[in-house]
């Protein structure tokens, strides 16, 4: 890692692949150094090399962060280098789809919340207050569009991300004068192993179009660095549905709508 106060310090959470690992790279080539977390070490020195390609540090955390120490580990890691955090990128998450009744499994939905919802607050918890003393620093969530919308067949995942939204919006009203920025991430479908591991590869959702996991992160960093409240990423499809379908349309549509597409074996039907 390079000399304190040389260069900024970024934190990036699910740093192993697809928005994670472009994160990571974006902050490499804009003059950070990393620190770089997830539960798949290997994966992690792949980022790791691509991060120190461009003459960046690069700090390896393995942690789990669906349990209290994993997180505890990570923010003492943090705070044992010494240096301040300038921002961090909390983009850890996974996805989980199927009918909610006799479909989905009840402890891959709780491990869901714990890393979606109580990572990202105990997190926060951890690392904002250090941001508001110095006056400065910037927070980029990874949300998704799903947060805008009722959510069938991902009816937890759904949640959780609307969890994340209201929080983060919430959070950042409270310090809005403090030097510190807050932006939401919100991506439609994005190429990643997402909808494999959420089991989702027979319906239209992990079937169709993606977006690259470089382009959305691309334009979650400059909005990051704009320090705008949010940014809808990805697919110009995705854009519609976030930034205008999902605020004129009522919920029971919206509901409607995500079901023809996130139905398990929609994808092939004719």
């Amino acid at each position: 890692m390079t000399q304190p106060n040389e260069r900024p310090l970024a934190l990036v959470t699910g740093a192993s692949s697809g928005i994670g690992y472009e994160l990571a790279r974006l902050f490499a080539a804009d003059g950070y150094d990393l620190v770089l977390t997830a539960t798949n070490g290997e994966l992690l020195e792949r980022t790791a090399e691509a991060v120190r390609a461009t003459g960046a540090g690069a700090e390896i955390v393995v942690a789990d962060l669906t349990k209290f120490d994993g997180v505890e580990s990570l923010y003492a890691a943090v705070t044992a280098l010494g240096r301040p955090l300038a921002a961090a990128a909390l983009n850890a998450g996974v996805g989980l789809g199927g009918y909610f009744i006799g479909g989905t499994d009840l402890e891959a939905e709780l491990n869901m919340i714990q890393l979606n919802i109580v990572s990202q607050v105990h997190l926060t918890k951890r690392i904002l207050p250090d941001m508001v003393a110095q006056g400065s620093g910037k927070l980029l969530y990874t949300a998704s569009i799903s947060g805008t919308m009722p959510t069938p067949y991902e009816s937890v995942y759904g949640g959780t991300k609307a969890f994340l939204i209201s929080f983060a919006e919430a959070v950042k009203s409270e310090i809005k004068d403090s030097g510190v920025t807050i932006t939401l991430l919100l991506p439609g479908q994005v190429d990643t192993p997402f909808w494999h591991r959420a089991g989702m590869d027979t319906n239209k959702l992990g079937m169709g179009e993606k977006a690259a996991p470089s382009k959305v992160a691309a334009e979650g960093y400059e909005a990051m660095k704009a320090g705008k409240d949010r940014v809808v990423a990805g697919m110009t499809s995705s854009k519609v549905i976030g930034n205008i379908v999902n605020n004129l349309a009522p919920d029971t549509v919206k509901a409607d709508l995500h079901a023809a597409d996130a139905e398990p074996g929609s994808g092939l039907k004719d």
